[in-house]
């Protein structure tokens, strides 16, 4: 991103001159490393470091964050320059607070060096390890959760060379630590996955017994290695110039690494770490025994509507989240989403309405100072739709229940799979099975039931029971007929 630089940047020199109200919690250099993160984002930057910091401010402790990246050289020569430094601007509809966070202990690159990465993973000073890298980066297939390598991951996990991938260096940084004795550790996913600590415990595994491992290295892993179950919620936009210029006003200096974020934030966390942990209920988290039902109401209750309003909102011509919202009818519909299937579909957390949770989300949403992108919502829909579409649909179906509105999310999908908006822009299909879904749709039937027929036979994506429903597959052809024909606004219309 090229930005112009001036004389006065973002670093450890600056914080004097930076408005009071703006100064981190904790100065950078003066909290012991205690934490490896994997997938140093804008998201973890806007959440899990803030709680963290947060945390040692008010409790102490040596859980200074290193920050790993896994090929953003960019990214980290920004930070290393700017001493661990960046800014968090809090945007609402009332204006922005911009508070530049302290959490970073270091920064590292995976790419350059992951042979430091392995040996930081195995570094007794570190006790908790946290992940933000996106549903595609475990290799799990999405609907079953069996470990599906790559070639780099087979690799990683058969030959005697530095790994490549995120689950080789956490498999690595395991078998250092079991071999060296290290103690307890926490590997903790921050990413949208269905009961992602059980899913991050099952590809550890798996993942050992390709390596052939020794029994007792794995039961000494199996013994000393937590794996907490989380839910995350914050809506944190991709940085874009306009971040950086509005983050220089605020601070007075140039911050390269600022990021943006709507004010609401959440973390829900089962309380499983061996080697011990931040005191983040001290700063607004949420400590518990089962994350589950909070995790089912995020993904199936925000995160399957925010796909939702990227695939109908994109086909319409959206550019953002907001601009789809804005649509006629649409917000009718996905209320209607989430009052007749979400909140039908499971049992939410004690004392949470899922209805008034989706008013909730879609206020959220129609914040015009957030800029989410609909391209950027929608990319990885193989990887999302299973947990926040097909789950919904299938625990409704098992109950005897329509699931109609969760299908025409599945139609929209396929419509945006299909490459056209109405309009007759092209849409980019940014997605790691694009190949595999763009020649199922190639070599189909050119009618809406061919491609939702070609689309079900992908069974990465679409569970067999769903599938092998007779009455759900009518629905979604019933829906991409209409997306078809008619186009998104007329569809709405015709669907209230």
């Amino acid at each position: 991103m090229a930005v112009t630089v001036g004389a006065s940047r973002l670093d450890l020199g600056a914080l004097r001159r930076l408005p009071a109200d703006s100064r981190p919690l904790v100065r950078p250099g003066t909290v012991p490393a205690g934490m490896v993160h994997l997938g140093l984002g804008a998201f973890h930057r806007a959440h899990q470091a803030v709680y963290t910091e947060a945390a040692v401010g008010v409790a102490g402790g040596d859980w200074g964050i290193v920050g790993v990246a896994p090929r953003n050289a960019a990214l980290v020569e920004t930070l290393t320059a700017q001493d661990n430094l960046f800014s968090v601007s809090t945007l609402s509809a009332q204006g922005r607070h911009t508070r530049v966070v302290g959490a970073l202990a270091g920064v590292r690159l995976a790419a350059a060096d992951p042979d430091a990465v392995v040996a930081l993973l195995a570094d007794p000073a570190i006790r908790v390890v946290t992940l933000t890298v996106t549903e595609k980066a475990y290799q799990l297939d999405p609907a079953s959760g069996v470990l599906r390598p790559d070639a780099e991951l087979v690799a990683d996990l058969s030959a005697e060379r530095s790994p490549a991938t995120v689950p080789g260096l956490l498999v690595r940084g395991l078998l250092a630590r079991a071999a060296a004795g290290a103690g307890p550790i926490s590997l903790v996913s921050c990413d949208n996955l269905p009961a992602n600590g059980r899913r991050l415990r099952g590809l550890v595994t798996q993942a050992l017994a390709f390596t052939g491992a020794p029994t007792p290295v794995q039961d000494w892993i199996a013994a000393h290695v937590g794996f907490p179950g989380t839910m995350v919620d914050r809506i944190v936009p991709a940085s874009t110039r306009d971040t950086l210029d509005a983050a220089r006003q605020a601070l007075g200096v140039s911050d390269l690494a600022a990021v943006a974020a709507e004010p609401y934030t959440q973390w829900v966390i089962e309380d499983d770490f061996p080697g011990g942990r931040p005191a983040w209920e001290q700063a607004g988290a949420v400590l518990c025994a089962d994350a589950g039902p909070w995790e089912r109401l995020k993904l199936r209750g925000l995160n399957g509507v925010h796909s939702a309003t990227a695939y109908l909102g994109a086909l319409a011509g959206c550019e953002t989240i907001a601009d789809a919202l804005a649509m006629p009818h649409l917000t009718t519909v996905l209320r209607r989403l989430v009052a007749e299937d979400v909140a039908a579909s499971f049992v939410p957390p004690d004392g949470v309405d899922v209805v008034d949770y989706g008013e909730e989300v879609l206020a959220r949403f129609a914040n015009p100072a957030i800029r989410h992108r609909t391209l950027q919502v929608a990319m990885d829909g193989s990887q999302k739709l299973p947990q926040r579409i097909m789950h919904t649909i299938a625990d409704l179906r098992a109950a005897g229940r329509p699931a109609r509105w969760a299908a025409l999310v599945v139609a929209a999908w396929v419509r945006f799979a299909q490459g056209q908006a109405d309009n007759g822009r092209s849409l980019p299909l940014d997605d790691p099975l694009a190949g595999r879904i763009q020649e199922a749709l190639a070599a189909a039937a050119q009618t809406p039931a061919g491609a939702v027929d070609a689309v079900f036979a992908l069974d990465a994506v679409v569970p067999p029971e769903v599938a092998a429903d007779a009455q759900v597959r009518a629905d979604v052809v019933a829906w991409l007929t209409d997306l078809q024909r008619h186009g998104v606004a007329a569809t709405l219309a015709g669907a209230v």
